[in-house]
């Protein structure tokens, strides 16, 4: 039920704003851009004088946002619980899945599936979200995802979210162009996707430095990820650590300045590392279960990812890689296509949650 208070507010901004428009609106009429510039602004003024009486409209409107679809609406149910529900995120099972090619990755075994326990998803409202739910919840977006070939393989589940499956495929042979950079659009929703090859850090400070702190606009959504090369070429856990604390530096000078608001900024984490199936001799020298924990330390400590003051939600691509296992990976590096698409779900519901928080 609506207040008296609420009552008489809405008749006195009625009284106020709509008598002045009738009495003016012969001589508005003449004028289209006048006429549609008049109710432009009553329209604001309305909502000006409404406002203090009717403080759930945001709110309305943000979970009117995924009403098209069943699973959709349970991701926005994830705002209801906010941020307290992000740290269960990563707590997906993993099952045999009915038939190895549903993995469509790079695992030598048994395909495996992933879900939330229905118990958590049903309490935070996480779902694997539809092809129509993603691009509703990425529409108009600018989504950047710059690192290794982990991030690569980011993109390709993304690009096979958001595509269907002949374009998906159709464009493979270009994003696995070696060392190169990628772009894509789906362009009924107006959404732009760029993977930038950038397997060291210092690729990474730069791209946040100079390319987009100069750019006319930022991404909306910023996936950022590196350390395998770090590992195999330099094999150094402190020096890693320097380098991530100046991305850290870089992607909190990016946010400071801006007059909208910061992109979402993600961090991919280094995948499990299965050392004697990795195919050199020198990365089952230096890629080791030892080295991976330095590092993974060091993405902890840094001041890169939130729990630790920094400005990157991580992706806990380890925690998901050693859950599927060993049978998801051919190469003891690389995994099957379901672990990344559990890494875009986890992120697109994180996106969900945080974008409701933004309102």
């Amino acid at each position: 039920m609506v207040s008296a208070a609420a009552q008489a507010g809405v008749v006195a901004a009625c009284v106020v704003l709509f008598v002045p428009m009738g009495l003016a609106g012969w001589h508005l009429s003449r004028n289209k851009v006048l006429f549609f510039s008049g109710a432009l602004f009553v329209s604001l003024a309305v909502g000006v004088h409404l406002s203090p009486y009717l403080p759930s409209v945001p709110h309305l409107l943000a979970a009117s946002f995924f009403n098209p679809s069943p699973g959709a609406a349970s991701a926005a149910a994830a705002s209801s619980s906010g941020s307290s529900c992000v740290p269960f995120l990563h707590r997906v099972s993993w099952s045999d899945a009915a038939s190895a090619a549903a993995s469509g990755g790079l695992g030598g075994g048994t395909a495996r599936a992933w879900s939330w326990p229905p118990s958590l998803a049903s309490a935070c409202g996480f779902a694997r979200l539809s092809r129509d739910d993603a691009s509703l919840l990425l529409n108009g977006s600018w989504v950047m995802v710059a690192g290794d070939s982990q991030a690569r393989l980011l993109v390709l589940a993304l690009l096979r979210l958001l595509l269907d499956p002949a374009a998906a495929a159709a464009a493979e042979p270009e994003l696995f162009r070696r060392h190169s950079d990628y772009r894509a659009a789906v362009p009924a929703r107006g959404i732009s996707v760029d993977f930038v090859w950038a397997p060291f850090e210092s690729n990474l400070t730069r791209l946040l430095r100079e390319d987009l702190r100069l750019a006319p606009r930022v991404p909306d959504v910023l996936v950022l990820g590196s350390g395998l090369w770090h590992m195999l070429h330099v094999t150094d856990a402190a020096s890693y650590g320097d380098a991530l604390a100046s991305v850290a530096a870089a992607a909190k000078s990016l946010r400071s300045p801006l007059p909208v608001p910061p992109p979402h900024m993600f961090w991919l984490g280094l995948p499990h590392l299965v050392n004697q199936m990795l195919n050199t001799d020198a990365k089952r020298a230096h890629m080791n279960g030892t080295m991976l924990r330095a590092y993974d330390d060091e993405v902890d400590h840094r001041g890169l990812v939130r729990g630790d003051g920094g400005p990157f939600l991580l992706l806990d691509v380890g925690k998901l890689t050693q859950g599927c296992g060993q049978q998801c990976t051919g190469d003891g590096m690389h995994y099957d296509g379901e672990v990344y698409d559990a890494v875009l779900h986890i992120m697109l519901n994180a996106l969900v949650i945080e974008s409701q928080q933004r309102i």
